[in-house]
């Protein structure tokens, strides 16, 4: 006979629910008709429902895009927005490092606490983190807009906007594991959604900033132009539109979510991961301590699982790590350094319409993952194409690349802005092609022999996965300051 705490008598205590093979909260009394409503049932019944494209509606589809804009909208804004800083930064030794110390201590952030939340991933209901880091991400992006309307020293400003960016990755790397989790289970489609959105909020922000920079300029005097901008009056009115609209969206982006949430479907396929909310809500003291003492012994197996996953995928976690490593290594600090050939091309116009262009070709990338003609998922393949970027770094290193006044002018060897920007279009079409490919295979079922079936390697895969990426954004960021020490032919931490 079983003791008052043993699992069997707790898993019979969660009501109107059935515990699968795997110790995982399975409800069984919500059956789906044709159109994905829940359908009336008498009777209890163990279903095991896979996670195939079919479940996957156009509702589905758009809140996870929806979702995918929110998780990289405030780096988006704050890369956007550093002409802004940069502005506060006037008259200050800080304004030279400050683009590549933001995009470190952000990226840095978002690393070390992505891995927290991955190896925490099965002990966490991805519902309510989700609900928690939206509103985080909400009011710190409030408060950059509340930055606008107030001039404090240089150093406190400094300090406030990396802190600020900080936080955010720190928000955001939560938000990452719990979104990617939940959109695995829906199948490649929703993760292809959910990256389409990433890359479509990127899109959106810097084709503001280029009707922003266009409509600043438009006829107005250069020295009227050079007045404005010294003062910083035009990125102030810029960023202020940037961060409201943003703080707007991330609300949006709540109401989503919690669409999402309150659907049959969502509490049929992602009962695996919400199990443990189910579990805290037992009344018993017995059965809290019995599940606690279950909980360790379940937190040590993931972590043996994780690592398990992140060895039998290897191939696609470097290939989505060098991705961005390259991508980092040189954008945007490296490329924003390039001006105009052309002397009738103001650079603020110029620099604004670059970060449309690779926002536009990564959008694009990652689009086209959508066709299934055109999709590869070897990944030794995805690697060879991954590895293949780094031919990108010396191409925008012969642009007109601007250096030091010591040095001596030189003619770029690729003399062309119309070059320099399908370029650069390449280099976001790739970015977005390989990254999504990578993160679309990495916890596929069908098309993933690695994970040999096995159901509950799905969750963990993304995950894992989604970790490497932003692993390599850190190691970008970080190697960007040897690029700049290349270009400047300076000490990159302090010029």
């Amino acid at each position: 006979m079983s003791s008052p705490s043993s699992p069997e008598v707790l898993y019979h205590a969660i009501p109107q629910a059935l515990v699968n093979e795997n110790h995982a909260v399975v409800p069984s009394d919500i059956e789906l008709d044709a159109d994905g409503e829940e359908a009336e049932s008498g009777d209890l019944a163990l279903s095991t429902v896979d996670p195939p494209t079919l479940l996957v509606d156009s509702r589905i589809r758009w809140i996870h895009f929806v979702l995918g804009c929110s998780v990289l909208l405030p780096w988006n804004v704050i890369i956007t927005a550093t002409p802004f800083f940069v502005s506060r930064l006037e008259n200050s030794p800080l304004k030279r490092t400050f683009s590549s110390y933001l995009s470190v201590t952000f990226t840095a952030a978002n690393f070390v606490f992505l891995a927290h939340a991955t190896a925490v991933s099965k002990q966490t209901s991805p519902s309510r983190q989700t609900r928690i880091t939206i509103f985080s991400l909400t009011i710190l992006t409030f408060l950059l807009t509340l930055s606008t309307f107030f001039r404090v020293a240089p150093g406190i400003f400094f300090t406030f906007v990396l802190l600020n960016g900080a936080t955010q990755a720190t928000a955001g790397a939560y938000l990452q594991t719990s979104l990617i989790a939940v959109a695995s289970l829906f199948g490649p489609t929703a993760v292809q959604s959910m990256m389409s959105g990433q890359a479509a909020v990127a899109v959106a922000v810097s084709a503001v900033q280029v009707i922003s920079a266009a409509a600043f300029l438009w006829g107005k005097s250069k020295e009227l132009i050079e007045a404005q901008l010294k003062d910083g009056s035009a990125e102030e009115r810029s960023a202020f539109v940037f961060f409201a609209l943003s703080t707007v969206f991330l609300v949006v982006s709540a109401a989503a979510h919690t669409w999402l949430v309150r659907m049959p479907i969502y509490r049929r396929i992602a009962a695996p991961l919400e199990q443990h909310k189910v579990m805290r809500e037992l009344g018993s003291p017995h059965e809290r301590q019995a599940l606690t003492s279950v909980g360790r012994t379940e937190f040590a197996d993931d972590k043996a699982h994780i690592m398990r996953i992140a060895k039998t995928n290897i191939t696609y976690h470097i290939a989505v790590a060098y991705v961005f490593v390259v991508t980092l290594a040189v954008f945007p600090p490296i490329t924003v350094s390039v001006q105009p050939t052309n002397p009738n091309t103001h650079p603020l116009l110029f620099s604004a319409a670059h970060f449309l262009v690779f926002n536009l070709g990564d959008f694009l990338g990652r689009y086209i993952c959508s066709f299934p003609s055109l999709l590869i998922w070897s990944a030794k393949r995805l690697l060879t194409l991954s590895l293949a970027r780094t031919l990108f770094v010396p191409l925008f290193l012969m642009c007109n690349v601007q250096r030091p006044l010591s040095s001596i002018p030189s003619s770029p060897i690729i003399n062309s802005d119309l070059l320099f920007m399908l370029i650069l279009f390449a280099f976001g079409l790739s970015n977005g092609y390989v990254s999504s490919l990578c993160m679309m295979s990495a916890p596929s079922l069908e098309h993933n022999p690695r994970l040999k079936g096995h159901k509950e390697d799905v969750d963990v895969a993304a995950t894992v996965a989604s970790f490497c990426l932003v692993g390599g954004l850190a190691i970008g960021s970080v190697a960007n300051f040897a690029v700049r020490g290349l270009v400047c032919e300076c000490n990159p931490f302090t010029e």
